[in-house]
């Protein structure tokens, strides 16, 4: 029922109390214990903790606040009832959605953890920013809390971005005679149903210069071509 690997962290965890001659072992040693466990602490580091204090804020807390047991005899260490409880809710929550049939590991035993609401394990917990469902989320559906790590090739193409959005903002501070004449032809375009409006946006365009050079000479040459026809008209005889 119980795996290798919970096996093996819950051993050290009881020797080490014993060598610490300590006369219980708590939630936070089980908490401890599990911060070198695989299953466990790769939620841990999924969910942005950070081990290396999580480990000293819980060895300073045990070694303030567990009691020694004196003498030269060999020590008995006890489980607490809040041990107690943690280990069985988690080989019950095990049980009641695999049929018995999956191994509880040390993944099992750190959700069951937060079900001791008044312990300092899930106090130091909500210290990293770890809550039950983080951890859920994690083991149900691979979702983390970690930052991703920035890919090197990404950053030249965000520089090239920056860059080029500096050169375009710049451009567009500095009109060109180009962006002048696309400027005068939307306007143009705007209004394609008010003649009179066309006229005079095409003279200003005209006379600013915007329009290129080959636009101002086909304008001329309609003026020309439409001066000739009327001259045509003028000489034309009459029948009478």
């Amino acid at each position: 029922m119980i795996s290798q690997e919970l096996e093996v962290s819950l051993h050290m965890a009881f020797v080490e109390a014993r060598q610490q001659r300590h006369e219980f072992i708590t939630v936070e040693h089980l908490l401890l214990a599990l911060l070198d466990n695989p299953s466990a602490s790769e939620i841990l580091k999924a969910c942005a903790a950070n081990v290396d204090e999580l480990r000293k804020a819980l060895t300073q807390f045990i070694s303030d606040n567990t009691p020694i047991i004196q003498g030269p005899d060999d020590v008995d260490t006890q489980p607490t009832l809040g041990f107690q409880r943690v280990i069985q809710r988690a080989i019950m929550h095990v049980q009641s959605t695999s049929n018995g049939k999956k191994e509880v590991t040390g993944a099992n035993v750190l959700v069951a953890i937060f079900g001791e609401k008044d312990s300092h394990a899930v106090y130091f917990l909500h210290q990293q920013g770890i809550t039950r469902l983080d951890v859920v989320n994690f083991i149900a559906h691979g979702i983390t809390k970690a930052p991703p790590a920035a890919s090197p090739s990404e950053e030249p193409a965000a520089t090239e971005s920056a860059e080029s959005g500096a050169s375009g903002s710049s451009s567009s501070q500095q009109p060109t005679a180009l962006d002048q004449y696309t400027t005068n032809v939307n306007e143009l375009a705007k209004r394609k149903d008010r003649p009179a409006d066309r006229a005079r946006v095409g003279s200003r365009a005209r006379d600013s210069g915007a329009l290129p050079p080959t636009q101002k000479q086909s304008v001329t040459g309609r003026r020309g071509r439409r001066g000739q026809d009327r001259d045509r008209r003028g000489s034309r005889p009459s029948h009478h």
